[in-house]
């Protein structure tokens, strides 16, 4: 389908809406149900107060649909048909005269403009319409333990597969015994648990380095928790049976695309060494929140790794493969490496586990407090252990420990809150500090590295006093 828009205007000794009669036939021409029995659907329409100008935009299958339906105003005025795009479509085409985005047909692939109109209108912070890179406004990190569906960020490297549960498959072979071929039947036959899980992006945080490094500008919303449901990887590994020579799995989701500098396509791929695997409690999910994986978050089935940062959860899986070596991809060994200078040496680090943090959710920056007190909440969360404690200062003052709320959750963001009281006026800056049972705590500046991961400093946030 595409878009039009459309001009109409007409002298106004000869308004149409100035006769009576003539009026409501084009009120009933211009209905819904009259304008989709011609194909047409009907976005928006305006008129032009005291210029007899009429403006429609209008969705159809072609010009010449659009060209007969005008047929009637022609009869009246003139008429000017323009094609025309989404905001959401030039932004992910790359400009206003910029082509269609281009996917890659090696499978089905959800519509740009589509998803980035999904996620606007859910209420998530773009960053980028095409790969479509969202995250959560902090505010609405305001609520229960699990973030809905629609409002989880979303961190994608290409184009977003759209998978068809019928033919979808799962590949599981190398080094085992028993190679797989799992229906998503199959998969949800087996044994399944659930585990709230927050999942991070590694690059959360990005756009407070100092000095500033490439990659997506995160703030701080990308971050999000949910309930997953799904089957226990080592469960799958086992009934294929890893052979004793295996060292590592890797997993391959169905996206791919292009990388600068990469020759030829690359699918999204990361590994797990073995022993990782049998520690972290990874589970192949298919249900996000009690629903089916959201198409955006990995359906029909994606790998959910607790504790660690997002990248390894790889979406949309389709094959499963055990190794003889550590895997040595591009998106495990180009990127997603804490990288910085040391002794006159480039010293590299893989990025894994999630930085310990607490994010401020109340106050918001900006709002003014009044009252003599202050109530802050927020979330807290770690890779390493489960948060033991947060503390918030306000100003210069004191570090305060605040309440943790809820139940500890192993691999979840937890709740906490502190009544803070305050005196005088104008702005002052309040900060939250968590430390985890590993005895790990936010630090005050970034520990800046080349590609900008595991940022964790103490957030500031500026409020008035009032």
């Amino acid at each position: 389908m595409g878009l039009f828009i459309v001009r109409h205007q007409h002298e106004p000794d000869h308004c149409p809406a100035g006769d009576p009669d003539l009026g409501g036939r084009l009120l009933t021409y211009l209905s819904r149900p009259s304008v989709r029995q011609q194909g047409i659907e009907v976005k928006g329409e305006a008129v032009v107060s005291g210029e007899h100008t009429l403006y429609l935009i209008l969705e159809a299958a072609d010009a010449a649909t659009v060209e007969g339906f005008l047929d009637p105003f022609r009869q009246a005025g003139t008429v000017e048909v323009l094609p025309a795009s989404t905001c959401a479509r030039v932004v992910a085409s790359g400009g206003c005269a910029a082509p269609t985005p281009r996917l890659d047909d090696a499978v089905p692939a959800v519509d740009p403009e589509m998803a980035t109109q999904d996620a606007i209108d859910a209420g998530l912070v773009v960053h980028r319409a095409h790969p479509l890179n969202c995250e959560t406004s902090v505010p609405a990190l305001i609520g229960g333990v699990v973030m809905p569906n629609a409002r989880f960020y979303v961190r994608n490297h290409f184009q977003i597969p759209d998978l068809d549960a019928a033919t979808w498959r799962l590949d599981v072979g190398g080094l085992v015994e028993r190679p797989l071929r799992l229906s998503l039947a199959d998969v949800e036959r087996l044994p399944s648990s659930t585990l709230p899980v927050t999942l991070e992006c590694a690059g959360n945080g990005r756009s407070a380095m100092d000095p500033p490094v490439p990659g997506e500008q995160w703030r701080l919303g990308a971050v999000s928790t949910a309930e997953w449901t799904g089957v226990p990887l080592t469960e799958v590994l086992d009934r294929a049976g890893v052979r004793p020579t295996a060292r590592a799995v890797v997993f391959r989701g169905a996206d791919s695309g292009t990388v600068d500098g990469e020759p030829g396509t690359l699918r999204f791929e990361r590994g797990l060494s073995l022993d990782d695997v049998r520690d972290c409690e990874a589970l192949l999910a298919y249900a996000m929140n009690g629903e089916p994986l959201p198409v955006a978050h990995g359906f029909p089935v994606r790998l959910v790794v607790p504790g660690w940062y997002a990248v390894a959860s790889v979406k949309w899986l389709t094959q499963i493969d055990v190794i003889d070596r550590p895997f040595a991809g591009y998106y495990q060994e180009a990127r997603y490496q804490y990288e910085w200078e040391g002794d006159g040496n480039v010293e590299r680090e893989p990025v894994r586990l999630q930085q310990v943090r607490a994010l401020v959710t109340q106050p918001r920056p900006g709002d003014v407090v009044t009252g003599g007190e202050m109530v802050v909440r927020g979330v807290a969360w770690s890779g390493a252990a489960p948060v033991a404690r947060v503390d918030v200062s306000v100003g210069d003052g004191p570090w305060r420990q605040a309440t943790l709320v809820g139940e500890r959750r192993r691999h979840s963001w937890r709740w906490w809150e502190l009544v803070v009281p305050v005196e005088g006026t104008g702005a002052t800056t309040l900060r939250a500090r968590a430390t985890d049972l590993a005895g790990r705590t936010q630090p005050e500046e970034n520990a800046w590295n080349r590609l900008g991961y595991g940022g964790n400093a103490i957030q500031r946030v500026e409020v008035q006093l009032g």
